[in-house]
């Protein structure tokens, strides 16, 4: 099942898709309230309201050599950074390459959305709490990423988590072909099957820290390919079984 969050008259809406029709719920995956939209003129919003952006760095192995960080041993626990709400961008939205930054760069990832409070989840629980599957856009300031002390300007700017185009509720999240392409030529293409850590590991490991609560967003790491990006370029992501995530940089 598809779920959307659209906007319409005026209001931001939830709601299943089903053919061309968007039948409104009550929050996310909650009961149909009876509204309905036609899809094909939805204006879709970021599938998630986050209290936060859990995101995980360094995941793939090819990712951790291209940027010369495979001097030691693999990590043995997964790298965690945060974004904040306000970093989320819509699906088909426009983000503007920033002025602050020289080094400016993709990051295609596949992302989740907490369905239920989760805290101490197990490996064999872990996939309960999530609602559903989607395409994420972690956009980088490379350069000023080196300067950080936690990567705040480098990753958690405004609008530099795009989201979407819609969570998908039936997928494993195991073995997925997840791509990433600038101006229609493929840089990113990998499967799921190579994170070092998994979904569930991933879960099972924040939530023994922190308690995730309905709507927040968990990136799972970007695999090779990562480059700059800069005004006029168009990031596809796409996650197999979920569809495509378009951004243009303004």
């Amino acid at each position: 099942m598809k779920l959307v969050r659209m906007e319409w008259n005026g209001g931001a809406h939830w709601g299943e898709v089903s053919g061309e029709t968007v039948h409104f719920t009550a929050g996310m995956a909650g009961s149909r309230t009876g509204e309905a939209a036609p899809f094909n003129e939805a204006a879709l919003l970021p599938p998630a309201e986050p209290t936060k952006i859990v995101c995980v760095g360094r995941n793939y192995l090819d990712h951790i050599r291209e940027l010369g960080n495979d001097k030691g041993d693999l990590p043995t626990e997964p790298g965690i950074f945060l974004k904040g709400p306000n970093a989320l961008a819509e699906p088909g939205g426009t983000v503007d390459a920033p002025d602050w930054s020289d080094n400016f760069h993709f990051e295609g990832e596949l992302a989740l959305v907490i369905g239920t409070r989760a805290r101490d989840l197990t490996p064999e629980t872990a996939l309960s709490a999530v609602a559903g599957y989607t395409c994420g856009l972690d956009l980088t300031a490379r350069d000023l990423q080196k300067q950080d002390l936690q990567w705040f300007r480098a990753k958690a700017a405004d609008r530099f988590c795009p989201l979407g185009p819609w969570l998908e509720t039936e997928l494993d999240p195991a073995d997925l072909r997840l791509r990433t392409r600038i101006n229609g030529e493929t840089r990113q293409d990998s499967r799921t099957s190579l994170m070092i850590f998994d979904v569930p590991a991933i879960l099972t490991y924040v939530t023994r820290f922190v308690t995730l609560e309905p709507g927040d967003v968990v990136l799972t790491g970007t695999p090779e390919g990562v480059g700059p990006i800069k005004a006029g370029d168009t990031v596809e992501v796409e996650v197999e079984g979920v569809g495509v995530l378009v951004t243009r940089i303004g």
